[in-house]
């Protein structure tokens, strides 16, 4: 099986997305980079819960999302409908290796009031760039999406999808899984500040956002 370690580590991410909450049924979708390739990229299948997945259901796309044609394996499955904004990504963040989309409910609820997560907690500046945006609404899927992904992501490891969700990216799948539960924990705190203390919480001291960027260049890569 080609990939078959990638295939696998996708596979892995992808059910410990489902058992953490942050999907529901065969909701959101994991990719990596294929080894040794840079037009290869190893992604969940569309429309197969994440209890029965399996590591051969895990598909290998070209960078135009077509699949591979491979002698020894049949591909009777299409790759997830958000293949599109994966490679939007992928394409536009050499850095990137792996990426997380999940449809954790805080993280959600923030993308459906269109309210982007703002640097409150030092940690997200760190570990996620700093202000996790909202991108522009588009159909899910679509060209008109990935390019308003790409567009409200930026150079950081987070951004939230109007209406929909919540992407994150990595160097591996180890980190972008990591940002994804971040992000989660981030969305409570800042929502339930916000219950607490009214709009308008406190940001970090820009000196200390400043400071806390120039170390989240240096950890994303790590």
């Amino acid at each position: 099986m080609i990939y078959a370690e990638a295939r696998a580590q996708v596979c892995e991410v992808a059910i410990r997305m489902w058992k953490a909450g942050l999907v529901v049924g065969s909701a959101g979708n994991v990719s990596a980079r294929a080894p040794g390739s840079s037009e290869h990229f190893v992604i969940t299948p569309s429309s197969i819960a994440y209890d029965e997945l399996t590591p051969e259901q895990v598909v290998v796309v070209d960078e135009e999302g077509d699949l591979l044609e491979l002698d020894d394996e049949e591909f009777d499955r299409a790759p997830s409908f958000e293949t599109p904004v994966h490679l939007g990504v992928y394409a536009a963040r050499p850095d990137v290796g792996a990426i997380v989309h999940t449809h954790s409910k805080w993280a959600s609820a923030r993308a459906v009031a269109r309210a982007p997560i703002p640097p409150v907690v030092d940690e997200m500046v760190v570990y996620l760039g700093g202000t996790v945006e909202v991108a522009s609404y588009a159909s899910s899927g679509s060209e008109e999406l990935a390019a308003a992904v790409v567009d409200a992501l930026g150079p950081r490891s987070a951004v939230l999808l109007s209406a929909h969700g919540v992407l994150t990216t990595g160097k591996d799948l180890k980190k972008a899984f990591k940002n994804a539960e971040l992000v989660e924990h981030v969305a409570q705190v800042v929502t339930l500040a916000t219950q607490i203390r009214g709009a308008g919480l406190p940001l970090l001291p820009r000196e200390v956002i400043e400071a806390e960027q120039q170390m989240y260049e240096i950890v994303k890569g790590m």
